[in-house]
């Protein structure tokens, strides 16, 4: 049997990948979607839901279950899979880009991140000790470590001070949990903002320790999508090849396709579920609103090509029905549809590489997405 940590290769496709990560709780084949549960919970659906969609891990995020209910009290109910009934991987990240992006309501200074809380302003404070310390509680299959997530535009000294700064935190995270002090896995974050050489030296220094996986970190924060695909393709190829990278935060069918391409091999993105509550919807025909009215009298199903439960039996008129009513079951079923949908783009892309097509299925999804063609 696999060891927890084993990364397997099981087949490629130019630099596209596929393969199988073990964790504790089981296996996660790559390349891999995981839908955001921030809070523990996947908006709007519910463990049954995600094990019948085929989910193999979702993603939890530190700041938000630190700040309620607690970590110390989901510890005290036997760490995040038992206290939410999701009995497969989770990865949580290190809350690094919730604290950034409160950016009028955090200070960064080299012990850690003084932040105040959405919820009732009050004050905390995030040092990469600390973040290991609440994973840990949570029990997490995947730590990430704390990092700074610099912003689109920063200049390139705050940006080189900042990875260097995100460089010395990654090693205090692994000094607090050093390797073999348990199952959990933890992977780095590398970054270097939007040049090259920043990205290169990042990356060299972050590999040159001892981490489980790497991640690309700092993508998709205001940036053109045309200078987000010039840093991933310069980027994935100089992470290891024996460890699982990842690609956070992103993003769009499209550019989950992209990084697959560039040998990634696990996303996450709020979009599926988000993009689900506001009535757009994912299809093997494009993206749909299903708040338009030419709907309204449409019996077929959502997407035609899709045997999630949603398409099965329910029509397009109903589901619009639903989300005019702002209906609750209008969040559910569209969560489910959508998510399938990602999902079932990762479960194409590891076939397509096994049997050698990989450059044809990135093809057939640029047809679906030609406006996204970068």
């Amino acid at each position: 049997m696999a060891k927890i940590g084993e990364f397997t290769l099981h087949a490629t496709d130019g630099a596209a990948r596929t393969g199988e990560l073990q964790t504790a709780h089981g296996v996660v084949q790559t390349p891999i979607f995981m839908p955001v549960g921030t809070v523990g919970s996947v908006k709007g659906i519910a463990p049954d839901d995600l094990n019948n969609i085929g989910a193999e891990i979702i993603l939890g995020n530190t700041y938000h279950l630190y700040l309620r209910p607690g970590d110390d009290l989901v510890a005290r109910h036997g760490g995040l899979q038992k206290f939410n009934s999701w009995n497969k991987p989770i990865l949580t990240d290190s809350g690094g880009f919730q604290v950034f992006s409160l950016s009028d309501l955090r200070k960064i200074k080299e012990e850690g991140v003084t932040f105040r809380s959405h919820l009732d302003g009050s004050k905390h404070l995030f040092t990469p000790e600390k973040v290991i310390q609440i994973q840990r509680n949570l029990n997490s299959d995947i730590m990430m470590v704390l990092d700074e997530c610099v912003g689109f535009g920063a200049d390139k000294e705050y940006t080189a001070r900042s990875l260097e700064m995100t460089t010395r935190w990654a090693k205090r995270c692994r000094e607090e949990y050093p390797r073999g002090a348990g199952d959990n896995l933890l992977f780095a974050i590398t970054q270097g903002g939007f040049f090259k050489d920043l990205r290169e030296r990042s990356i060299a220094q972050l590999t040159s320790e001892d981490f489980d996986g790497f991640a690309l970190g700092g993508l998709s924060v205001g940036e053109s999508k045309e200078k987000m695909m010039e840093i991933l393709y310069h980027s994935a190829p100089l992470l290891p090849k024996d460890k699982p990278r990842y690609l956070m935060g992103v993003g769009t069918p499209l550019d989950i396709i992209n990084g697959i391409n560039a040998g990634i091999d696990m996303f996450d993105c709020v979009l599926p579920t988000r993009n689900a509550r506001n009535g757009t919807l994912y299809t093997s025909q494009g993206k749909i609103s299903i708040k338009r009215k030419e709907y309204a009298e449409d019996d077929g199903p959502l997407d035609p090509n899709c045997n999630c439960y949603t398409c099965r039996t329910f029509s397009r008129a109903y589901l619009r029905h639903l989300f005019q009513a702002k209906e609750l079951l209008s969040f559910r079923l569209n969560s489910i549809h959508n998510l399938t949908y990602f999902l079932d783009t990762v479960r194409g892309a590891r076939k397509a590489i096994r049997e050698g097509r990989f450059a044809e299925y990135k093809k057939s999804y640029e047809a679906i997405y030609p406006n996204e063609v970068v």
